[in-house]
């Protein structure tokens, strides 16, 4: 993907490790250059994740988050060659589980790893955002040299649509909508009702798994900055702050568009991948599974409680939950679902806390990635 990025970064064949000064150089550029391109405002906040399954994964997949979040199905079509069911929950972006039943996959490159042969299309694939303008921004963006998977805005009834191609850094495209009427609803004319029958679970405790607080991927060392930097220029996002965990090789790097807005988190390597028995937790999943996301963070009340339910029924998790109330936050990550080969991370920030990660928790976790 090219995002007319001007990111005058070490080439990747003298690379040698992270420090924050080229990234830090070079995000004001980014700033100037997404104002000077008229996109400042465009551009709004997380509207729904895509995540993609084999076929025979779908319904286990839809199962599986049903029984792990808060999240409830509102829809569930197929068209075309896509079955699709959306999970929502007031407050938080919505979840659209799917799987191509036929039809080219351009995720299928981005897909390959050491331990991925058995799950060949599986991934979180696009991250969709609010858009005051799709057809301004796909102007706007394709004149600015950005690739988009069609040559057109989707246009139906309901919403404007573009998606950009899948970006080389992160294995990830950025979707744009622009709600026509109803939002949330993805439904398309000519399509089929899907029935998956499944329903949530009548269980109390996932009603204290609130909405979407951030989704984090695994970039490689050698490119987290452009990773991040192409980020910013295709949302409103800047970068905010990294947290370097140096014995485990790790640093995690957090964008925001407000305090108040789903963040997105890019971790990586401080050095590049050598072997699996050096290179740490981070770059070692990069080696086993690609660059993809790792994790979906929900916010979490009654968080000791819930965990432990949760534990009861069977969900595997990789530690037990890290921090405390007077650090301000606890987390904890579960086990990697074989479904979508994502993790649910669980968090809970305790009132007069004003940060976002604490380096320790940050430490804990990445540690426990070790488990996986």
């Amino acid at each position: 993907m090219n995002t007319s990025i001007h990111h005058k970064g070490t080439p990747v064949s003298e690379f040698m490790k992270n420090d924050d000064s080229v990234l830090l150089a070079a995000v004001d550029d980014i700033r100037a250059q997404r104002k000077a391109a008229g996109l400042d405002g465009l551009v709004g906040g997380l509207e729904a994740l895509i995540i993609t399954t084999e076929p025979e994964r779908l319904k286990p997949a839809v199962a599986e988050l049903l029984a792990t979040t808060g999240h409830d199905v509102s829809a569930a079509f197929s068209h075309g060659d896509q079955d699709v069911c959306v999970l929502s929950q007031e407050g938080s972006a919505d979840l659209l589980v799917q799987a191509r039943t036929n039809g080219a996959n351009p995720f299928l490159p981005f897909n390959r790893g050491a331990k991925t042969a058995a799950v060949p299309n599986t991934r979180l694939e696009t991250f969709v955002f609010k858009c005051r303008n799709v057809k301004e921004y796909f102007n706007l963006q394709r004149g600015r040299g950005v690739a988009f998977l069609d040559d057109r805005v989707f246009d139906t009834p309901n919403y404007l649509f573009v998606q950009t191609m899948p970006s080389r850094f992160t294995g990830n495209s950025v979707g744009l909508v622009e709600w026509k009427n109803k939002e949330s609803d993805y439904v398309i004319p000519g399509s089929r009702p899907l029935n998956l029958d499944v329903v949530k679970p009548d269980k109390p405790f996932l009603k204290n798994i609130k909405e979407l607080d951030h989704v984090a991927a695994r970039v490689r060392a050698e490119e987290r900055d452009v990773a991040i930097l192409e980020f910013m220029s295709l949302t409103g996002y800047d970068f905010q702050f990294a947290v370097y965990v140096d014995f485990l090789n790790s640093i995690t790097n957090v964008a925001r568009l407000s305090p108040d807005d789903y963040a997105q988190v890019f971790t990586s390597g401080i050095a590049p991948f050598t072997t699996p028995e050096e290179s740490g937790p981070t770059e070692l999943f990069i080696h086993n599974y690609g660059a993809r996301g790792h994790h979906m963070a929900f916010i979490t009340e009654n968080i000791e409680e819930t965990v432990a339910a949760l534990m009861a029924d069977g969900v595997g998790f990789l530690s037990d939950l890290v921090g405390s109330r007077e650090e301000g936050l606890k987390q904890v990550f579960t086990r990697m679902s074989p479904n979508t080969l994502l993790v649910n991370e669980y968090i809970h920030r305790y009132d007069g806390f004003d940060g976002f990660f604490t380096k320790s928790n940050v430490t804990l976790l990445t540690k426990s990635t070790l488990n996986q």
